[in-house]
């Protein structure tokens, strides 16, 4: 057998098929590396070793009786935005310090019912807000990838940061995350990872912190496109506790790895070439474009016109959703209370010292373009613009299968290299990623290359609402064109 820790989640479950292993000896290994690397990443939030091993010897019971699920005995790791009944849950804030759900959300339940075991909780930024995974209130995240020559801290990307930290130090096989805006796919290509945003409603959020309800997306990150493709339609199903849940059948996901893509027509959009992007990037995605067309695609040019109001009217939608979101947490019902001498006093007091910088920046913008004097002039104008940016889509997907992109504008940077910029600059890191959440469609990132520094950089590809068969066929092509295998060089 191979070393535990660069097993991929197949090649890990065939071994615990074969009895080569255990799960309690996979997890008790995976503790003990989350443990030894917490000092240096910072990249969980709660490691509970005696909750792992006890999921793990009865993921082995169940094995012994011939009851094995499709991940029986799979160590994972768990965004912090998932509630996890007995399990400290705190969206990295301080607001709900402490907090133990009494309830498991619908997407862990699923990994949990398959058989996976939880090996940790993940860092994020605070509530999924940011692009960093600098604003968790238990300090930034950091990446464990460093650019050639250099000992500088970068961040993992945002807001699932803690996520493939760990799993790109080989901590877990796979690891859940959600994207609001791009949250998913950006800290994947910052680390070499995949990173899988299904269609809206394909994971319920039952049971997960909300951030920005009609854009916020569960999803899955993996070593590899097959890896992500498992996860995904695992944890995907219709789940009546949540209205917006897709009722229909999950399709094979894994399977569609294996279509191939001869035939397949691939949009490339010219409103996604921006100014000063890298040339290394736009060339790594002509490279895609030359891997999908020597496997039989046609490359079609299309055009998405209202991009560039993507990212205006994100930041106008998610931040009203979120400012009544996070109206609940008052200090009455969840975590954290800072008594005052009123109930307004405690109210006020509890949010000043539980919320960071950031939600409370997001909570004043909310609640300014849901003000009476400013609901028509930015809250109703960006829903109008939203409606047009799917529109787009529609049009492109009357033409092309699959779209291909870049995912980010940059490979990751260096821990506070942006905290004294304007805001702007940091959230602009969403730039490619943000439509699909806007549109509600099924969007991906595969890494496909190094920049010069010897930092990951990835490539998206996006398709039609419900069509991920089509999204994984694609992105298996790539990857298998792409060969990337780097890993970071281990300092931690």
């Amino acid at each position: 057998m191979s070393d535990v820790f660069s097993m991929s989640l197949l090649e890990a479950r065939d071994a615990l098929s074969r009895g080569d292993v255990s799960s309690a000896e996979l997890t008790a290994a995976h503790v003990k590396a989350a443990e030894a690397a917490q000092g240096a990443l910072n990249c969980f939030t709660v490691i509970d070793p005696e909750h792992a091993l006890g999921m793990a010897k009865a993921s082995d019971a169940r094995r012994a009786k011939g009851e094995a699920g499709a991940l029986e005995g799979v160590p994972l790791v768990i965004k912090d935005l998932f509630a996890t009944q007995g399990v400290d849950t705190t969206a990295s804030s301080n607001i709900l310090k402490g907090f133990k759900p009494e309830y498991e959300s619908s997407v862990t339940q699923n990994l949990w019912d398959a058989g996976a075991v939880m090996v940790a909780k993940s860092s994020m930024d605070e509530f999924a807000m940011g692009s960093s995974n600098e604003t968790a209130a238990t300090g930034p995240v950091v990446n464990p990838w460093r650019a050639k020559g250099s000992d500088e801290k970068l961040v993992p990307g945002g807001s699932s940061g803690g996520s493939v930290s760990a799993l790109a130090a080989d901590i877990g096989y796979g690891a859940t995350g959600t994207d609001t805006g791009g949250s998913i796919r950006q800290p994947a290509a910052f680390t070499g990872l995949v990173g899988v945003k299904p269609t809206y409603g394909r994971c319920s959020r039952w049971g997960v912190v909300a951030f920005a309800s009609s854009l916020d997306h569960p999803g899955a990150f993996g070593k590899t496109v097959r890896d992500s493709a498992l996860l995904t339609q695992t944890m995907a199903g219709h789940d009546p506790k949540d209205s917006t849940s897709y009722p229909g059948a999950v399709p094979d996901m894994l399977g569609a790895c294996d279509k191939p893509v001869k035939g397949l027509r691939i949009g490339v959009p010219k409103e996604y070439r921006v100014d000063g992007m890298p040339g290394e990037i736009d060339a790594l995605w002509e490279k895609g474009v030359e891997w999908l067309k020597s496997q039989g695609c046609e490359i079609v040019d299309i055009s998405l016109p209202m991009t560039k109001y993507a990212l205006p009217a994100y930041y106008i939608i998610a931040p009203a959703e979120a400012s009544s979101n996070l109206a609940r947490y008052d200090g009455m019902r969840y975590g954290l209370r800072v008594e005052g001498e009123d109930l307004i006093d405690t109210y006020e007091k509890t949010r000043a010292a539980g919320f960071g910088k950031e939600v409370q920046r997001r909570i004043l913008i909310g609640t300014y373009v849901l003000s009476a004097g400013y609901y028509d002039a930015y809250y109703v104008k960006a829903l109008k613009v939203r409606r047009r940016i799917y529109e787009d889509f529609q049009a492109a997907f009357e033409k092309v299968d699959a779209i291909l992109t870049p995912t980010t504008p940059s490979a990751a940077f260096g821990i506070g290299s942006k905290s004294k910029a304007d805001p702007i600059e940091m959230y602009l890191n969403d730039i490619f990623t943000v439509t699909a959440n806007i549109a509600g469609i099924p969007a991906m990132s595969v890494p496909a290359g190094l920049d010069a520094q010897g930092l990951p950089l990835g490539l998206q590809v996006i398709t039609r609402a419900l069509d991920e068969e089509t999204m994984f066929s694609v992105a298996a092509a790539i990857e298998d064109a792409a060969g990337f295998t780097a890993k970071p060089e281990r300092w931690w």
